[in-house]
């Protein structure tokens, strides 16, 4: 069967929901994988602890409670965050398609914007008073034509990008929990494209203080929110060679302004524009780049239906030879998921429900591009 990508959930489904994304080793692809499989998140949630141990799990897996979903629900409430699942209308159209979309994500502010068309700006929280500059000049000149701008609300570029956009709307994504602003320096910031109906959203709880491995995370949100990413100064090793790259692994255009070879932060910028990015130092490079992919600007684009399929009985299970196949297949390097079928002539479906079980268990590690390695 097909979910209509325009339902609304219900506050049981919300709920349902709540309790299967944060639960041990549920990640979107995973949630996605469980609600096809199973046909509903109440059903996933049921079949967790046996698929799981199926998986070769060594402990107990934690699985949310409906207390903790609830309480998280009521924090969220206080705060005027909603949580927009995947398959509602108000959910971003281009987000949507990534299949690392978050089954629900936390808005706070206005959720019109969130239609798009929607600009990623992103590039060096070291920025120079000329790469700040630009920032704003792009945002500000989009902004006009009648785009929304994202970003991270790190400091430099992303700081500019979205102060330059606060009149025509921006939208800033968040590593932790909406009420963890980072770095504390933008609570202003953050207070103001509220206020100017805007928005600021993240996949993580209410509380959530970000951590390392968080930001790259956030980044690709920003990328899939976007229908393009621009890089406005970026070093060889910077997190918005990371936006940049998710960017490009969800179909998505990627563009750079070019700066001084002589300037480090520059760097990574320059060397996009090596590998084939589209060149930037104006407004009009941008919408002349999408014009011809989205017709007239700004349109937003039509979405897929989220496909779900029959609920299948756990007695289909892989049997055990099968599974070590498939073990046997996997190492730490990623894989492509139809690679491992071709390795091992087994059926898809077998091959499927052997990853979900063993990623469940907290021995496998999804990648972009379908890929898969062991932990």
């Amino acid at each position: 069967m097909t979910v209509d990508e325009t339902s609304w959930l219900t506050e049981e489904e919300r709920l349902d929901w709540l309790q299967l994304i944060r639960s041990d080793n549920v990640g979107p692809t995973t949630f996605r994988a469980l609600l096809a499989r199973m046909g509903s998140a109440r059903e996933a949630l049921d079949a967790l602890p046996s698929l799981a141990n199926r998986g070769g799990a060594d402990r107990r897996i934690h699985i949310a409670s409906r207390d903790e979903a609830e309480a998280e629900l009521k924090a969220a409430d206080r705060l005027g965050i909603g949580l927009i699942g995947v398959n509602e209308p108000n959910y971003p159209p281009w987000l949507r398609q990534s299949d690392s979309a978050p089954p629900l994500l936390g808005v706070l502010g206005s959720s019109e914007c969130l239609a798009g068309p929607i600009i990623a700006i992103v590039g060096s929280r070291n920025a120079s008073a000329a790469g700040r500059k630009m920032a704003a000049q792009l945002s500000r000149d989009l902004g006009e034509a009648g785009f929304v701008i994202a970003s991270g609300l790190a400091r430099g570029i992303d700081t500019s990008a979205h102060q330059a956009a606060l009149e025509a709307g921006t939208i800033a994504v968040f590593a932790g929990g909406l009420d963890s602003v980072y770095p504390p320096e933008n609570r202003e910031l953050a207070s103001e494209i509220i206020e100017h109906r805007g928005a600021a959203v993240s996949e993580m709880p209410v509380g959530w203080e970000p951590r390392a491995r968080d930001f790259p995370r956030r980044n690709r949100i920003i990328a899939g929110l976007a229908l393009a990413t621009v890089v406005v100064e970026a070093a060889e090793r910077s997190g918005s060679l990371i936006t940049a790259r998710m960017a490009l692994e969800q179909n998505r255009e990627v563009m750079a302004v070019p700066g001084s070879p002589l300037d480090p932060r520059a760097a990574g910028a320059n060397r996009l524009l090596k590998q084939g990015a589209a060149i930037v130092t104006e407004a009009d490079d941008v919408i002349r780049i999408l014009r011809p992919i989205m017709g007239e600007v700004p349109a937003a684009p039509q979405t897929a239906p989220v496909e779900v399929r029959e609920p299948v009985s756990l007695s289909d299970e892989p049997l055990d030879r099968e599974r070590q196949q498939i073990v046997e297949a996997l190492g730490p390097s990623p894989m492509e998921v139809d690679e491992i079928v071709r390795l091992t002539g087994l059926p898809v479906q077998t091959v499927s429900i052997s990853l979900l079980e063993m990623e469940l268990a907290g021995r496998l590690e999804r990648h972009p591009g379908q890929r898969v390695s062991l932990l």
